[in-house]
């Protein structure tokens, strides 16, 4: 299992532009900020992978084979930034689909927290050390239901505010820059929280010997 902690992210509207049902590789672009983001997070030993739903498929929009060219266009611009991709983990069902074998109710889709079960288990990683970053509520609510760190950006995807107690974001960002921003300083405040807490131990005078005779 790796020590490195994975950033799970929504694909529309988080890392790239939302052209819905979009599987023209030419028509990607990062959101603002996505890409010094994801550049700094990377510099800081993140592993970036995207979960994302993709109802276009069981809705007929397109074969679910065409994400493969959006998935390498992906890889491509991440690349091109000197970030890996670590994994494209999608949902292509939806209940109310016109493609029998994709109209289903599934548990990868969104606000489920398949996708990120399977990207965790995938890439070898408790999901207690994820964060997931979306634009939208179904984002937060499927990382909070599994024990990821939530990050919900507030740009205007979001437009139902459907709020449970799984879809409260632990954090509220304009952005994926300051998205970032924001893991970066959570994990220096728990690493130096880590550093007292291990140095307030290691200070502590030994417990007695249990074995040694009693004065009494």
């Amino acid at each position: 299992m790796t020590t490195a902690p994975v950033i799970l992210l929504d694909k529309d509207g988080t890392l790239v532009e939302n052209v819905p049902h979009n599987t023209d590789p030419a028509l990607l672009r990062f959101t603002p900020g996505a890409a010094a983001a994801v550049r700094q997070l990377h510099q800081d030993g993140y592993l970036i992978a995207v979960i994302s739903n993709q109802p276009g498929v069981a809705l007929g929009r397109f074969p679910e084979s065409a994400l493969a060219a959006v998935e390498q266009r992906l890889r491509e611009m991440l690349a091109e930034l000197g970030v890996p991709l670590a994994g494209f983990f999608y949902c292509p069902h939806h209940p109310e689909g016109t493609v029998e074998e994709y109209a289903q109710s599934c548990d990868c889709r969104k606000p489920a927290s398949g996708l990120v079960t399977r990207a965790a288990e995938t890439l070898g990683v408790d999901p207690a050390r994820c964060w997931v970053v979306g634009d939208i509520l179904d984002d937060v609510e499927a990382g909070s239901r599994v024990g990821c760190t939530t990050i919900l950006l507030d740009n205007g995807g979001e437009t139902e505010w459907r709020l449970t107690p799984w879809r409260i974001p632990d954090y509220l960002a304009h952005d994926l820059l300051e998205a970032a921003e924001i893991v970066a300083a959570v994990e220096e405040a728990s690493l130096i929280v880590r550093a007292r807490r291990e140095a307030s131990v290691a200070s502590e005078p030994p417990l007695p010997d249990s074995t040694a005779p009693s004065e009494w």
